[in-house]
């Protein structure tokens, strides 16, 4: 029995096209997983290559890899995702320890690729970009009790400074209906919450149905049983509908919560992105948000050293995050992409400037956070447990993604993964939270 290893780097919709991997791998008697990279036949990675750092980081990790095969267990070796969908011909050119080059839409694939390279066939199948799976699709998942659910793939943004529409393509839905059927799969073998992902879930039906669709989708969901949390991840603000508020506001499972990827603040630089909207009308949008739902977390993801970024508009988007007061907020240094128009921009910001710019939102956001967070004191929340260790268990609220957000650190071990259970916050980090368990 050959054991197979799968390696995900990136986001979590990658995260959901290797659960669909290893549901296909998992069904052939002669396969087994591995979780050990180091003690598997056969080494899949599936690759990021959206900005720099995560293509630096895929590399890193073939050429790891490529050691095994050296000096260790591993005897082939499989790279597949967005990295080898934009370098197809280099990945396969320059690292000879790679025995086959995955699009990102061939997974289904998998399996026969395995077989070819075990007859030492070496492989280069990088074709149309767009993968869109079925709920009858077999699915292994990493974790048992919350899961990902990709609605669609692709993105029609086309932001100035994004290689992902040339990665994945235009949008390509799943209809709503194969959606609830997969959720229903995943509700019935006791997963608590499901995670709604796209590029732009807000994007999502407008090539199937002619307009969007998430809130016709998200009403069909709030109906399956035993699904106790909805999230929400990507919702680019330029299209949030008061529909959309409306059914977050009224619904007792999809979370208060939105992230919604914002960038940047200046309107000039906005513009420049190719993003819609001005300050004062996201300044609007958040203010709605808040006064409508009352409970909502906010998390939002911006870019600082974008080609051009003056200091006013740095300033500009440092009062933006001082009055915005975002509950979570990720920055990253923008990475210039061969390809993209603001890649030709004139005024490139040096990298210096840009550590700086990000330094000084993150130390604000800090103390945002920390504020934030300790108005939390004294609270009884619900908390879905993720993990448990010898002396403490970890776990979140409905505020909270995996992996991105707060965790709730409880000084109890009794506790079980994908158990929920009642916390009094009793601790108050920048981060992190302590809750005691209630009785």
């Amino acid at each position: 029995m050959l054991s197979i290893n799968i390696t995900t780097l990136g986001c979590p919709k990658n995260q959901v096209d290797s659960e669909f991997m290893s549901g296909l791998i998992s069904e052939n008697i002669n396969y087994r997983i591995e979780k050990n990279s180091q003690k598997a036949d056969i080494i899949i990675i599936n690759t990021c290559g959206f900005i720099e750092d995560a293509r630096e980081e895929s590399v890193d990790t073939i050429l790891q890899a490529g050691q095994y095969k050296k000096e260790g267990q591993c005897s082939h070796l499989i790279v597949t995702g967005c990295l080898t969908q934009r370098y197809k011909e280099e990945i396969y050119d320059l690292i000879p320890e790679i025995d086959a080059v995955l699009g990102a839409g061939q997974y289904e694939k998998i399996a026969e690729v395995i077989e070819s390279v075990v007859h030492n066939e070496r492989l280069n199948l990088v074709g149309d970009p767009s993968f869109s799976y079925t709920s009858n699709q077999p699915r292994r998942l990493q974790e048992a009790h919350y899961a990902y659910v990709k609605i669609a793939e692709g993105c029609n943004n086309r932001c100035s400074y994004c290689v992902i529409p040339d990665i994945r393509g235009p949008v390509v839905s799943r209809s709503v209906e194969d959606i609830v059927q997969e959720v229903k799969n995943l509700a019935a073998n006791n997963v608590r919450e499901i995670i709604i992902v796209a590029q732009d879930i807000t994007q999502y039906g407008i090539d199937l149905y002619g307009e969007p669709a998430l809130v016709e989708l998200l009403g069909k969901l709030n109906t399956v049983e035993d699904i106790e949390w909805i999230r929400l991840l990507y919702s680019y603000p330029e299209r949030i509908s008061q529909e959309l508020i409306d059914i977050i506001r009224d619904s007792d499972k999809i979370c208060s919560y939105l992230d919604l990827p914002i960038q940047h603040s200046s309107t000039a630089i906005r513009k420049r992105m190719n993003r819609r909207g001005t300050t004062g009308q996201i300044l609007n949008l958040i203010k709605k948000l808040r006064e409508e739902i009352s409970d909502i977390v906010l998390r939002t993801s911006l870019i600082v050293g974008f080609p051009g970024e003056s200091e006013d508009d740095f300033q500009n988007l440092y009062d933006f995050v001082k009055k915005a007061r975002f509950d979570r907020l990720g920055v990253f240094k923008y990475s210039r992409e061969e390809g993209t128009p603001a890649a030709e921009m004139k005024n490139q910001i040096h990298e210096d400037k840009k550590e700086e710019r990000l330094n000084r939102i993150m130390d604000l956001q800090r103390e945002i956070s920390l504020s934030k967070n300790q108005k939390r004191l004294g609270q009884k929340l619900e908390v879905l447990i993720d993990e448990v260790n010898d002396d403490y268990s970890a776990g979140r609220t409905r505020y909270d993604a995996p992996e991105i957000d707060n965790q709730i650190i409880i000084n109890d071990n009794s506790p079980q993964v994908g158990e929920m259970l009642m916390c009094k916050i009793v601790e108050a980090y920048e981060y992190d939270l302590i809750g005691e368990r209630l009785k």
